[in-house]
């Protein structure tokens, strides 16, 4: 019985053409997305009051809106591959009462209830932060970074300033 050993450069040149066919879809998918579009369409289907609003200079674009208690913040600093997206908003003033007690409650709601958010200090706040490099963002990562941030910090503002704000 003879076994058939396939043509080495059949096989070279289709797997080249199937990997060069890949990565121009891929190129290509990436150059439609207008970041700036698409986060601006989030933001509407969820900014209350006309709330909404934008701000651009050589650092990028900066958008702010109201979300229920809270004001949710933007930030795309460009559409190349090394540019970042950001989302965050406040949810506490810093310094806090029993701020161990808050440290230990925040890194475990880290664990548990951010999905693919988290909190972190910046600027003597406790906020809720989505970043990530702008290298094959989809629209639907932009939506779901906007919404989750929103949601989680305007589900947990409250509770974490009735039991730790100094205010």
């Amino acid at each position: 019985m003879t076994s058939q050993q396939p043509n080495s450069e059949t096989v070279s040149t289709s797997t080249l053409s199937t990997e060069e066919v890949v990565s121009n879809e891929l190129i290509e998918d990436s150059a439609s997305v207008n970041y700036v579009e698409v986060i601006e369409t989030v933001i509407s289907s969820l900014e209350q009051d006309d709330t909404a609003m934008v701000s651009q200079n050589e650092d990028g674009y900066m958008w702010k809106f109201k979300y229920g208690s809270v004001e949710v913040f933007v930030q795309l600093t460009g559409s190349t591959d090394d540019d970042t997206f950001t989302v965050w908003s406040s949810v506490l003033q810093l310094p806090a009462k029993n701020e161990p007690q808050l440290m230990r409650k925040l890194l475990e709601m880290n664990w548990s209830d951010t999905f693919e958010s988290c909190f972190a200090i910046f600027n003597d706040q406790v906020v809720v932060l989505s970043t990530r490099t702008v290298a094959e963002l989809s629209p639907g990562e932009i939506s779901r970074a906007i919404t989750v941030v929103a949601t989680v910090a305007d589900d947990n503002d409250d509770a974490l300033q009735a039991e730790f704000s100094n205010a």
